[in-house]
Order: structure tokens, then C-alpha cells, then sequence
């Protein structure tokens, strides 16, 4: 469900350091919820952004779910009741037909972009 862009579409939704590292914020772009995820392992930092609308639950949470792995998938788990989303292609692991969309997502001069 990644969803196309076209150039000229990315958006600053933050300064990198306003998200603490491992965690999510939500951000309103274009009308919709996006859950922006800011990863730092090994020195790297990589920046995610999916769907805040957890389908399982009916609620817009997935920005504060928690940050983790699955093998080797790197996956947030819902606040509510734990099903786990892939923050690369936005499949819900335990609930496939209730997968997010994926909005690409990049780091550059300190701050977050997303694209729409």
C-alpha cells in the first residue's frame, strides 16, 4: 500500500531531534494521520512513516506503539491490543487484510520529510 509521489510532494513534518530516538509522533499531512517512527540502531538513524489508523482497534494510536523486530522485519506494536505492523510495507503481521499504507520517509537537514 505504499503510496505513490511525485516530485515536489515531500513535506517537513519535524526537526529530527523533535522525535526521541526508537519512537513515533503523528503528524497531519494532507488531511490524513501519518505515524513517523525515528529508529537510531547502530549509530544509523532511519526514519519511518505508516498509517496512524490501527484498523484492529478503530483508533488512531500507531504513533505510540513500540518500536521493535520480528526476525527481521522491524515492526510497531499497537497500543491497544499488540497486533504488529511492518514499518516498511505497513502489513499487520497477525491481521494481513488489515494492513496501513507506507508514505516514504527521508532525512535531510535536520529534518523529517514524508512524502504524499
Amino acid at each position: 500500500m505504499h503510496r505513490d509521489t511525485q516530485p515536489g510532494t515531500w513535506t517537513a513534518v519535524c526537526a529530527v531531534e523533535d522525535i526521541v530516538p526508537n519512537t513515533g509522533v503523528c503528524a497531519l499531512l494532507q488531511g490524513e494521520q501519518v505515524a513517523v517512527f525515528r529508529l537510531n540502531a547502530s549509530g544509523e538513524q532511519r526514519v519511518f512513516a505508516i498509517g496512524n489508523y490501527d484498523p484492529n482497534s478503530d483508533a488512531a494510536v500507531l504513533s505510540r506503539g513500540l518500536i521493535g523486530n520480528l526476525g527481521e522485519r522491524i515492526v510497531v506494536a499497537s497500543p491497544i491490543y499488540k497486533h504488529h505492523f511492518d514499518l516498511q510495507t505497513g502489513e499487520c503481521v497477525e491481521v494481513p487484510e488489515h494492513s496501513v499504507p507506507t508514505y516514504p520517509a527521508r532525512i535531510d537537514g535536520g529534518k523529517v520529510w514524508v512524502g504524499a
